[in-house]
């Protein structure tokens, strides 16, 4: 009778754990951030505004997502680069030197930051054309866990760049003008599917051996 009951009670507690890691990733909600200090252009700006270097004036401002809740796994947005020359025609053109542009994304539901790194060689922009994109260095992930993490653990969840080139309109071009989206990824990290299959392939084996049992 001890047995029997050790067994049901493993088959209750084994689909227990079983329904909770395939239900895992559609009920988590992650709260992110792309504001955290850090977020800048560096080399000497430590700034989210970087001003071009020779021709009309122009600028380019780093606007980061202050806050966004989002479900697992989606599209998330990690901020946006805005190109602004209002003297700029088609014939009068400015230049960017190169930069470098660090990222932070916090991840305030599992108490972490990770970075992002992307460099540009800068370039020359008129009203109706620009060479300016950001290459976004490897690793283009950060998490899950501690993987790639600068404070804290992710837990399940990581972060993904999407694209490893982020192309920066003209100031009269892209909606809004001159505006430019980092696309990113959320996701969470589930059991494979051969760990479903042994997880299966055990309950089934407990109810086998609960079906003898009662027999006996």
């Amino acid at each position: 009778m001890t047995i029997t009951h050790t067994v049901r009670a493993s088959l209750i507690t084994g689909a227990a754990i079983f329904l909770a890691a395939s239900g895992a990733s559609a009920s988590t909600v992650i709260s992110y951030t792309t504001n955290a200090t850090g977020t800048e252009f560096v080399g000497g700006v430590n700034s989210d505004v970087l001003n071009s270097n020779g021709g009309a004036a122009a600028t380019l401002t780093f606007t980061p997502n202050s806050n966004s809740n989002t479900g697992v796994p989606s599209n998330v947005d990690l901020g946006d680069f805005l190109l602004v020359c209002t003297t700029c025609t088609t014939a009068q053109t400015t230049t960017f030197g190169s930069f470098i542009f660090d990222l932070i994304v916090t991840d305030s539901t599992d108490g972490a930051t990770g970075e992002f790194i992307g460099t540009s060689t800068g370039g020359t922009v008129s009203s109706n054309s620009g060479t300016i994109q950001v290459n976004w260095q490897s690793p283009l992930t950060i998490g899950p866990g501690a993987t790639g993490a600068m404070t804290g653990n992710f837990g399940n969840t990581h972060f993904d760049m999407i694209a490893p080139i982020t192309l920066v309109p003209a100031p009269d071009s892209g909606t809004p003008q001159g505006d430019v989206t980092i696309q990113g990824q959320v996701g969470s990290v589930v059991p494979e599917p051969a760990t479903f299959g042994l997880i299966g392939g055990a309950l089934v084996g407990l109810g086998l051996i609960r079906r003898k049992l009662v027999r006996a």
